[in-house]
């Protein structure tokens, strides 16, 4: 059984690694942008475009001892995840290479661990990808421009992999989430106007009222 359930998520799209930054922002927008389609650009998500512009070419050469590999194609069959890292550098210790992903960003550090859990999920690819432990890696913030290192801790791993099960569950259903109750981040969301959270959950609410009642209605 357990080979058969290997094989079949091994057949399945496998969830792109930038879907897991937008589950943990808001996992109705990684519906949106996901499962439906649906994208709106802002400032926000042109600055990340621009940024990304000399990530994206691949490439590779060593700088001082490591080997450094951009728009590196990545994935994990285990986990039915995969994408592209921006840059990852192989850092020789003793005779192996230890991977040390590197994503770019726009902005500064958040408060909430999106830019996090997408980062720990290119480890993970790239633990099953060269077999090797990847402790730690790094997000840089075009707005800072400085490194922010990443230690993948035992909680960073079990949010990451719970991230990955609630898309999952998702895409298998195929029904978008309730907006977020964190409505700050609506704000500057680029799917705000296609979103209509307050329109959304308002409907829900209602509808929730009218089953209540005729619920109610029906017991009396």
């Amino acid at each position: 059984m357990e080979e058969e359930a290997s094989a079949l998520m091994e057949e399945r799209e496998p969830i792109p690694l930038s879907a897991l930054q937008h589950a943990v922002y808001c996992l109705r927008q990684a519906a949106l942008i996901h499962l439906e389609r649906l994208w709106e650009e802002n400032r926000f998500t042109a600055e990340g475009h621009v940024l990304h512009v000399a990530a994206d070419k691949p490439g590779g050469r060593r700088v001082r001892g490591v080997r450094r590999v951009t728009a590196l194609a990545i994935g994990s069959p285990r986990l039915g995840i995969a994408g592209v890292a921006d840059l990852v550098e192989f850092r020789a210790e003793g005779d192996r290479e230890i991977a040390f992903p590197v994503e770019y960003k726009r902005g500064k550090p958040k408060l909430h661990r999106a830019d996090e859990v997408q980062l720990c999920a290119q480890a993970l690819c790239l633990e099953d990808m060269t077999g090797q432990a990847v402790p730690a890696g790094a997000l840089f913030y075009a707005e800072t421009k400085r490194r922010v290192e990443v230690s993948f801790d035992s909680d960073l791993r079990a949010l990451t992999m719970s991230t990955i099960d609630a898309l999952r569950d998702v895409f298998s259903s195929r029904v978008t989430p309730l907006p977020t109750q964190q409505r700050s981040r609506c704000r500057a969301c680029s799917l705000a106007g296609l979103c209509k959270p307050q329109i959304a959950g308002r409907a829900v609410r209602d509808w929730r009222r009218r089953t209540v009642d005729r619920m109610l209605a029906e017991r009396i």
